[in-house]
């Protein structure tokens, strides 16, 4: 069985998927859930984001899955160790592997559980916000949100 929440966020509308066991996808993308119902599991994800935008959440804990290959399965693993509040380029993200950095960005890209799974915190190696299929201001206001949590880098004046 499938279940569903959605939430409203600084960056729009959120809608969360998961099965009896595991979140399959975190995503900006209109989705129709009209036929599913919440779930304990959802929930929880739900109130860990909420917690996440109002800044008192940096690592989420609940269990995640999203179909996949090996490849793209290592990847996703690797994103999850990023800190929070830091940023890595892809040339950096693939220096254990440099043939593959085009694999690894378009593995990176099919990132199905957004914010959860850091694919945000991977940027160009000139420091330019580089591919987000949530759009480059969501990665920038991401960025953005955990700096000014975490006090790390340079933060944007706000008015």
């Amino acid at each position: 069985m499938n279940y569903a929440s959605v939430i409203a966020s600084p960056v729009g509308q959120i809608t969360i998927l998961a099965d009896d066991d595991f979140v399959y996808a975190v995503t900006f993308a209109e989705k129709d859930i009209t036929h599913l119902t919440e779930n304990p599991l959802t929930l929880k994800v739900a109130e860990q984001l909420k917690d996440y935008f109002n800044g008192e959440l940096q690592h989420f804990d609940f269990p995640i899955k999203q179909k996949g290959t090996e490849f793209q399965q290592e990847v996703w693993q690797n994103l999850l160790a990023i800190p929070f509040g830091e940023t890595t380029s892809y040339a950096k993200f693939s220096a254990h592997n440099p043939l593959a950095i085009r694999a690894i960005a378009a593995a990176n890209g099919k990132n199905n559980i957004a914010i959860v799974v850091p694919c945000h915190r991977v940027i160009g190696s000139n420091g330019k916000l580089v591919g987000y299929a949530g759009g480059l201001w969501r990665k920038q206001w991401l960025l953005q949100h955990e700096r000014e949590i975490t006090h790390k880098g340079q933060t944007e004046l706000k008015f």
